[in-house]
């Protein structure tokens, strides 16, 4: 069941011009210089510490290094980071 809804979003997203981050419910990722990171549509905290941030998505995880880490804003589907960033991995599950 999961592929075939994998295949209808994946058809949606190319016949009708609909945006794939909403649509395939994948993380929105805006970088602003290496001092702010902004995360749209991921599924909750996994780690958070002063040099490492890590969220669950739909496809794995998104893991953000560096140093100096500040959470300036959390909402449940939205999050504002500040600091010194280094590094942005995408995981698997």
């Amino acid at each position: 069941m999961a592929k075939w809804q994998q295949r209808l979003r994946t058809l949606l997203t190319e016949q009708f011009s609909l945006p794939s981050d909403i649509i395939l419910e994948m993380p929105r990722i805006t970088v602003i210089g290496n001092i702010h990171i902004y995360i749209e549509n991921h599924q909750g905290l996994d780690v958070y510490s002063e040099n490492e941030l890590k969220l669950k998505t739909n496809n794995g995880y998104v893991q953000i290094r560096g140093t100096s880490f500040v959470l300036k804003m959390m909402l449940p589907k939205e999050i504002l980071l500040e600091g010194t960033i280094s590094e942005v991995k995408f995981l698997g599950n």
